[in-house]
């Protein structure tokens, strides 16, 4: 079965996506597209040689017969309304992150695919399917570090544009390690603070940078984690777990090491496009084998509430600067 693919969202994203599902993955096609931008959408179809159609609006293309499953890239305040228009079209749905803008927003869609009594909707939480990360689960699950205690970690960008704010260190950065963490220990979230270091002069007068968040969950274990958007050097992502017997630590992405003019080097990725696009690859495969197989298993609509949900309580923490508390709803059997 070939799995006919509609994308809404042209962007750098969306087209990353639409060639990876025409050039390097299996069982998907891409038949349908559409961005707030139909120039572009045209021109993304002319790079990569596919026979797709050009719709008006996300909700065309949803409804159109021929597609079978819908991707959703766009910009995230439209993400709940194509989401939901999905649900109701009774076709399967991979959304990139975030599920919606708030909780709110992702429990509408979590009542809607539960009276549509199937899962249908998987979040690109794409950290899930790193190879790393999955090592340091397995690790845990093995009980080869004892009970996680600590964990450190930091998410760093070399830099942002303008139009990134304070709350988006929260919504658009740290949502990844919300999700990621939550999964890697298998544990809901408890508390949440914020705190600002000194600011470095390179980030612009709109956004606070770096920040430290501090997390703590229902079984214990403490979080913390330095998001520093602006640290010019790379795109890093680092995470150590301290357990009661051991420590397990991210593996570093693969890089050529260099001995040359008296010094040893590596070359450190500056976007992460190529720190996770391995990851990309297995996520997308996952969601076409699901879609193939009548059977979604990747990230569901709970865990970007989960993710939603903590990080509305961070941005509280921001503004608050004391320890919040993060109220988790008990889990539908429906997403058991």
């Amino acid at each position: 079965m070939t799995v006919n693919i509609g994308i809404i969202g042209t962007g750098m994203i969306g087209e990353e996506h639409a060639r990876r599902i025409t050039q390097q993955l299996t069982g998907g096609q891409i038949v349908a597209v559409t961005d707030v931008n139909l120039d572009q959408a045209r021109a993304v179809v002319d790079r990569l040689g596919v026979e797709a159609q050009v719709y008006e609006d996300g909700q065309a293309l949803i409804s159109a017969d021929n597609v079978d499953a819908v991707m959703v890239t766009s910009w995230g305040p439209t993400h709940e309304e194509y989401v939901l228009a999905a649900i109701n079209a009774g076709k399967p749905v991979f959304c990139e992150k975030p599920l919606a803008t708030t909780a709110e927003g992702c429990r509408h869609i979590i009542d809607a695919e539960i009276q549509a009594g199937k899962r249908l909707v998987q979040v690109g939480f794409m950290r899930r399917y790193d190879s790393g990360y999955q090592m340091m689960k397995a690790a845990i699950e093995g009980n080869r570090l004892g009970e996680p205690l600590i964990v450190h970690a930091a998410h760093r960008n070399p830099e942002v544009p303008e139009r990134y704010v304070t709350p988006m260190a929260i919504h658009d950065t740290l949502i990844h390690e919300l999700d990621t963490f939550r999964w890697l220990l298998n544990d809901d979230y408890k508390s949440a603070q914020v705190l600002f270091p000194r600011k470095t002069r390179h980030a612009h007068s709109k956004v606070e940078d770096p920040q430290i968040v501090l997390l703590e969950t229902v079984k214990g274990v403490r979080i913390d984690v330095e998001v520093f958007v602006n640290c010019k050097y790379g795109y890093d992502i680092q995470c150590d777990v301290v357990g009661e017997e051991g420590i397990a630590r991210l593996p570093e992405p693969q890089s050529l090491q260099l001995r040359q003019a008296g010094q040893r080097s590596n070359e450190i990725l500056m976007d992460w496009k190529k720190r996770f696009g391995e990851a990309f690859d297995v996520e997308l495969q996952a969601f076409i084998d699901g879609v193939a197989a009548g059977e979604l298993k990747g990230p569901s609509s709970w865990d970007g509430y989960a993710a939603a949900i903590a990080g509305d309580v961070c941005v509280k923490a921001q503004e608050s600067g004391a320890i919040e508390q993060i109220d988790m709803p008990e889990r539908p059997a429906f997403y058991s």
